[in-house]
């Protein structure tokens, strides 16, 4: 009871107004991780499904898994973009304003696929393959080439990392720079966040897939975003004071502000990279932040349309995998929340994270029978105790890097130390996905066509090592790491590198103004607020998605 006594507390160290906008926030988010679900799901499977028709019905080795492994690369990559575009927005407008356009934004391109199914012949699924569907059959698909999902994916991803970008700061807009405050809002809406993307996940794929057919299920994704977007319209301005008229006629254009946020962009990576390898203190990050989150989304992306394309022969029942592993990560954030001040640093769940990895060993040596969907919630409930692991380990090193390195003074005038360690960390995870994701996918569409392909080719002995020995690699790697930094030898730290985050309010290093730019506003109370209280502080929200 300790524990629920603390949650109580929790929630009323929030003031009145924060628990106001928390709520708006997290129903809002709600709306939109459901859509999201829905979208994500029904594309990957989708294109599983169109890639391996497509090799039958020409007579090609398969190229399924390497195509996926593209297009969901190519995404994460462009969604570096969209957090670069979104930069010069929030310097002119609240961030709630820019977070409700841009999600807006993300329906409209989200529908894209949907206008083109339809305008090639695609239709809802008939009804009477909902209770018998042919196997590998699907005359209700539009006749589009399959890889013109690549670049419309790639597009919506551009807006999807705008939207990922200012989520990701508005915790600290609604509840300032307390380390508790912030990891008591992270964990609470990353609960709300897991619950609707848990039941996003089930539904998607036992319901709107089974009916609509993964070409159309997703149509309900441009619904849900539009519900959100109305939803965040009512949260606070948080302090902001718009720009008058007087003050933007000496601001650059547009795209001279996005060129330059590039440029910070790219900056930030190379002053990320400098202080994450040549500081014990933080080298660390790299394998416990960037390995393990690639670890986390290979096993959602990658391996679980693998088990139920090849292993199930349902491309679908990879929504119910991902069902359990939302789940897990619920727990895991719920876990952070009632465990805050027994478990202050991230190393222990870093450790159960890696540990927790090795359970995928047992999928190469199983052999389930194809086409009973109960086998699907079997892989759903070993993916449980992974995600429960990273989630609790993201979510409590998310605050720990905020707190620890808004300390550090950055040694270049033109970004942050916060800021651009987080720009490293995104980028080398966005890279070691895309290479690592393609080249595992070509390896497996290898294995498969050599054993045989459409006519019962498998993939058992390849995931031996894209799953097996891969995720044992990852392991040893995460684990080794919580080791580094000084005093983490212990179970559990109270402490690492001689710094204490107990009830501690954190600010972000004063800077010097850069391009029009200025310092953030050292109250806390908001990133939209600067010197003059009419301009956010845009580097780090460019490089701090996650």
């Amino acid at each position: 009871m300790g524990h629920l006594a603390d949650l109580g507390a929790s929630l009323q160290a929030f003031s009145p107004q924060e628990r106001r906008n928390i709520a708006i926030y997290i129903a809002g988010i709600m709306a939109y991780k459901f859509g999201l679900e829905a979208f994500n799901g029904s594309v990957l499977s989708l294109a599983a499904n169109r890639y391996d028709y497509e090799a039958m019905r020409d007579n090609k080795p398969s190229q399924t898994f390497e195509r996926l492994g593209l297009l969901t690369g190519l995404n994460q990559a462009f969604q570096c973009v969209g957090s670069i575009l979104i930069g010069p927005l929030v310097k002119r407008y609240p961030t709630k304003n820019v977070l409700a356009c841009a999600i807006l934004v993300f329906g409209v391109c989200s529908a894209m696929l949907l206008i083109l199914d339809a305008a090639t012949g695609g239709r809802f699924m008939p009804a009477s393959y909902r209770d018998d569907h042919p196997e590998d059959s699907w005359p209700y698909y539009g006749t589009y080439n399959t890889d013109a999902m690549i670049p419309i994916y790639a597009v919506c991803g551009i807006v999807y990392g705008m939207v990922e970008l200012i989520r990701r700061v508005m915790p600290r807009d609604i509840v300032g720079g307390n380390i508790q405050k912030l990891r008591k809002m992270d964990s609470l809406v990353h609960i709300f966040y897991e619950i609707t993307g848990t039941a996003g996940a089930f539904v998607t794929g036992l319901v709107i897939i089974p009916r609509l057919g993964n070409n159309m299920a997703f149509i309900i994704t441009p619904v849900c975003f539009g519900i959100s977007a109305i939803i965040w319209c009512f949260i606070s301005e948080l302090g902001f004071k718009r720009v008058k008229h007087t003050q933007l006629r000496d601001k650059p254009a547009y795209w001279r502000a996005a060129f330059g946020g590039l440029y910070l962009f790219c900056e930030s990576i190379w002053v990320g990279a400098k202080l994450l390898l040549t500081s014990r203190k933080f080298i660390w990050l790299i394998p416990g932040y960037s390995v393990a989150l690639y670890a986390h989304r290979y096993l959602e992306n990658g391996i679980a349309p693998q088990v139920a394309r090849r292993y199930l022969g349902n491309s679908a029942w990879a929504q119910i995998m991902v069902g359990g592993s939302n789940l897990g990560e619920l727990l895991g954030a719920l876990s952070v929340l009632l465990f805050t001040n027994a478990v202050q640093t991230p190393m222990p769940w870093l450790r159960l994270d890696a540990v927790m990895l090795l359970i995928v060993w047992y999928i190469p040596f199983w052999r389930p029978p194809a086409g009973h969907v109960n086998q699907a919630w079997i892989v759903a409930a070993t993916f449980a105790p992974i995600s429960f692991g990273w989630a609790a380990g993201d979510v409590s090193l998310g605050a720990f890097v905020q707190a620890s390195l808004a300390r550090i003074e950055s040694q270049n005038k033109n970004v942050s130390a916060l800021g651009a360690v987080m720009a490293f960390l995104y980028s080398f995870y966005i890279v070691t996905y895309a290479v690592a994701g393609t080249l595992l996918g070509r390896y497996l569409d290898g294995v498969y066509n050599k054993t045989g392909g459409s006519d019962g080719g498998e993939v058992r002995s390849g995931l031996v090592y894209t799953a097996g020995v891969q995720m044992s690699i990852i392991c040893v790697l995460v684990f080794s790491s919580t080791f580094v930094p000084k005093g983490a030898l212990a179970f559990n730290p109270k402490m690492i590198s001689d710094e204490s985050f107990e009830d501690e309010h954190i600010e972000i290093e004063d800077q010097p103004p850069v391009s029009g730019v200025d310092k953030l506003d050292r109250r806390g109370t908001s990133y939209c607020s600067s010197e003059n209280e009419s301009e956010p502080r845009v580097e780090r929200k460019v490089s701090e998605i996650l």
